[in-house]
């Protein structure tokens, strides 16, 4: 099988998570700075079967997009211009939140909780996990 993998789109940097081939568990993959985000996924998908790209949609608590939405569909724009694997979009509201209490949660300290990179990658296994929940 092939694996999913997730995207944080974010302004600076952009978080990733992915499964397992098995599409069973969402685990992060790294945090990328954005404006090597297209050229670190072409790389990544040359050297692992990836079937789906889940990028999180970003939306305002009401429900209204977000200023970096525009950002993700010209990154989605592009991708599906000149790529194969297919891409959702996936609603990432209150991820970051998510993101930050599983940190807390799990113990780690307030240098940790401060790593913005962490919080994107956790933030995109979030996304991956709440889109393999939605499929079951």
């Amino acid at each position: 099988m092939s694996r999913i993998l997730a995207v944080d789109y974010g302004k600076k940097r952009t978080g990733l998570a992915v499964t397992d081939p098995l599409q069973i568990i969402a685990n992060g993959l790294a945090t990328v700075p954005t404006a090597e985000l297209y050229d670190y996924l072409v790389k990544y998908t040359q050297t692992e079967q990836v079937e789906l790209i889940v990028v999180g949609e970003p939306k305002q608590p009401n429900g209204e997009p977000s200023e970096n939405l525009a950002r993700v569909r010209e990154f989605v724009a592009r991708w599906r211009k000149r790529q194969q694997i297919p891409v959702v979009y996936y609603d990432e509201r209150f991820t970051s939140v998510l993101a930050h209490k599983a940190m807390l949660d799990g113990g780690l300290r307030k240098k940790a909780r401060q790593n913005k990179a962490l919080v994107d990658e956790i933030s995109a296994t979030i996304i991956l996990q709440s889109y393999l929940e939605s499929k079951r």
